[in-house]
């Protein structure tokens, strides 16, 4: 399934998809060496924007909870990858113990969660969740919308307090998918002799996307040489502003300054492509933070000044109450992909350095210009593993769904890409490497 682009099927897109395409062999190989220099993160999930004149990750996730959204054909891909994932930190592990969000009553997030559990069990680990929750004391099980039921118990740290686990329960590895919003709890601090993935600095409470974005912008820079297109290609521009309080409409200066220097490169380029059915906007979005919280789309640096009560309320406060005092300002990039008159965004998901499935995230109340990770939000699984998905160099371009899944897999390995850079960097402990 393709999903129809409401631009015509011409253009820079089509140029972009031909030169990957065309330059598959020399990609893969660019990707296996970067991939000897750099250890990619556990599992990373990548949104991409499709514009039809650009194709851009706009968020990369280190901590995926959409698994249950993915094909089922997709689990052997997964479980294969997992394997790979495990037999770098633990060759030998029996033990996994799964770390969930702390809003484990959501149905939604709890088949995610499931679906996690499957994908280890498949790679022959023994799986066991443990909450971070204080209200967890005791084994307590959840229901699953389809009848079954997930057990959440209390973590526990060991005796010699260098280990975490379950009341009887010792892992090798402790895999989080919890992103640590409210601040790093002290049960996972100081662990020595288990792997724990992803890393504690891999979450919210100190990762900043302006370090994502940074990393972005050299791995986006060398694919651009790489298969000869312009970087802007495939990155969206963007710039950062600190110490902004909304509540106390501080630093709405600097934000509007920001707006109209974007606006103008956006309009540069838009020039130059001579792209004449789209205006330009920007999003603004917190520097730290998930959930599509805290996100406004703007076309103009007056709305910046003049921003409304319920607008300042959205942008002050994000998951878990935690306040916003640093700002992303990104270049917008509408999507011009839509399912049955809804609009709709690609999501890639990774374990280790493997594509293993994907969804659109599709919305019938949002625009093309606006965040659709929001309530009404719809998943489609993407069709990565059809037996007919492999590229196909002879097909018309703009036709043929295996070229666009392999082209959205090539854009969101370049965010794993800068993730792994962003982790490196950020590392508060760069010895232990």
């Amino acid at each position: 399934m393709v999903p129809h682009l409401v631009t015509a099927l011409t253009g820079p897109l089509l140029d972009l998809e031909k030169k990957i395409l065309a330059a598959t062999p020399a990609i893969e190989r660019w990707f296996r060496m970067e991939w000897q220099e750099h250890t990619p993160p556990f599992y990373c999930s990548v949104d991409l924007r499709n514009a039809g004149y650009k194709l851009a990750p706009v968020d990369t996730n280190l901590f995926p909870g959409g698994f249950n959204n993915l094909a089922t054909e997709m689990l052997p891909l997964a479980v294969q990858a997992a394997m790979a994932a495990i037999d770098k930190y633990c060759p030998d592990a029996r033990n996994l113990l799964l770390v969930p969000e702390g809003h484990t009553r959501n149905p939604h997030y709890l088949q995610n969660v499931a679906r996690l559990m499957q994908i280890f069990r498949q790679t022959g680990l023994h799986v066991r969740l443990g909450s971070l929750s204080p209200e967890i004391t005791q084994p307590t099980p959840l229901a699953l919308p389809d009848g079954n039921m997930l057990v959440v118990e209390p973590l526990v740290r060991s005796s010699n307090g260098r280990r975490v686990g379950l009341k009887d329960f010792d892992p090798c590895t402790i895999l989080l998918n919890n992103d640590l919003s409210a601040g790093i709890p002290s049960i996972l601090e100081n662990i020595h002799e288990q792997s724990l993935l992803p890393p504690l600095h891999a979450g919210w409470a100190l990762r900043r996307k302006s370090n994502h974005l940074a990393a972005y912008d050299e791995v986006a820079k060398k694919f651009g040489k790489l298969i000869d297109v312009d970087p802007w290609m495939v990155n969206p521009f963007h710039s950062k502003c600190g110490a902004i309080n909304f509540d106390e409409d501080q630093g709405a200066e600097c934000l509007a300054d920001n707006v109209t220097m974007l606006l103008a490169k956006i309009r540069k380029k838009y020039k130059e492509y001579g792209i004449k059915e789209q205006k330009p906007f920007v999003i603004l979005k917190p520097d730290a933070g998930t959930y599509g919280m805290g996100i406004l789309t703007i076309k103009d640096a007056s709305e910046v000044r003049e921003l409304t009560r319920a607008q300042r309320q959205k942008m002050s406060v994000i998951k878990d109450g935690v306040e916003i005092s640093d700002v992303i300002i990104q270049e917008g990039v509408p999507t011009f992909e839509n399912i049955k008159d809804a609009v709709a965004e690609p999501v890639v998901y990774m374990i280790d350095r493997y594509v293993v499935g994907g969804f659109y995230r599709i919305h019938a109340e949002r625009g093309i210009d606006q965040n659709l990770n929001a309530p009404g939000s719809q998943y489609v699984p993407l069709a990565f593993a059809q037996q007919h998905a492999v590229p196909d160099l002879k097909a018309k371009p703009g036709t043929a769904a295996p070229n666009r899944f392999y082209v959205y897999g090539v854009v969101a390995r370049l965010g794993l890409i800068a993730a792994s850079l962003e982790m490196e960097r950020t590392d508060p402990n760069p010895e232990v490497y």
